[in-house]
């Protein structure tokens, strides 16, 4: 668990390096399946002042075990994303600038290029708005089933990251290096998209086979980016 304090730590503490958040504005989780525990920042504390120590540790229910602070507000919809997909160990939140851009435009990240198809097989998506209900009676729950509605049964480690209406970005991988990589990423593509769009407002997605063969480069059993 020790372990696994200091790699989210070091997760959330990337955010404002990266220039990902503002002020407080994001958290990063991890998660330790075979315990059934997960790690998240505390709620509103500066990344100036904050400790891994200062990390707090929930069941799946959203209690908190270990750690003196209250857990990021956003702990409910973390737990539903590793409740649903398996495959993630790790989930970061930002409001980063071109990413939420998108997200209050209400409009999905089209994938124009390879740098894009590199991380993303497809658009980054788009949910759609919470309901006045939703948003009153378990708001940030109903933020992770609005999530996963709009992923459904696809592998979300191939489309890791997703747009929330109105709000801004959430991201994912293996662990919360992986989705702070993956985050960093994300608002990369944005900001290419929101440039691109703007020098060519008819600009065309990337062809299916270039998408395809700049993914299967680096995710799969045919992958054969870097060393191994």
């Amino acid at each position: 668990m020790e372990q696994l304090k200091q790699q989210v730590y070091a997760g959330n503490m990337a955010l404002p390096a990266q220039r990902l958040v503002t002020y407080t504005w994001g958290n990063v989780s991890g998660i330790d399946r075979e315990h059934g525990l997960m790690v998240i920042k505390p709620s509103g504390v500066p990344y100036e002042t904050m400790q891994a120590a200062d990390m707090v540790v929930v069941n799946m229910q959203g209690e908190v075990v270990e750690g003196r602070l209250r857990p990021s507000s956003d702990t409910p919809t973390h737990l539903e994303l590793y409740r649903t997909y398996p495959q993630i160990g790790g989930i970061v939140h930002t409001h980063s600038t071109h990413a939420t851009a998108w997200a209050q435009a209400g409009e999905a990240i089209p994938a124009f290029g390879t740098t894009h198809a590199d991380y993303f097989s497809g658009d980054i998506r788009c949910t759609r708005g919470l309901t006045a209900e939703e948003v009153a009676r378990e708001y940030e729950l109903n933020t992770g089933r609005v999530i996963v509605e709009t992923l459904g049964s696809d592998e979300p480690l191939h489309i890791p990251g997703i747009i929330v209406f109105q709000h801004g970005p959430f991201s994912w991988g293996c662990s919360p290096n992986e989705a702070v990589h993956n985050a960093v990423v994300l608002e990369e593509v944005a900001k290419m998209a929101w440039i691109s769009r703007g020098i060519n407002p008819d600009i065309s997605r990337i062809d299916d086979h270039l998408m395809a063969k700049h993914f299967s480069r680096k995710h799969g059993v045919a992958a054969y980016y870097g060393q191994g």
